[in-house]
């Protein structure tokens, strides 16, 4: 079980910047296929909104990754008086 926590670990450490790279990718081509005017502006509101929303995600993801590769998710306890 340890060894499954550290390889998802390294998996969300690498899952958060790719997923952040990919987001910022589909925005930018969807901002530029969007008709110019008015509904540029909003495709680029509506990406902004949406990156905005998830980069703190993807930031959880990579410090969750690395406090399971570090080993921090072996101590838990067992009930709520060992708390």
């Amino acid at each position: 079980m340890k060894s499954i926590k550290k390889i998802l670990g390294l998996i969300w450490i690498i899952l958060g910047p790719a997923a952040m790279v990919f987001m910022s990718w589909q925005a930018w081509d969807k901002i530029s296929k969007a008709e110019a005017g008015v509904a540029q502006t909003n495709t680029a509101l509506q990406w902004g909104i949406i990156l905005l929303i998830f980069i703190p995600i993807a930031i959880g993801l990579v410090i969750f990754g690395k406090y399971a590769l570090a080993g921090e998710y072996e101590k838990l306890p067992g009930s709520s008086e060992e708390i």
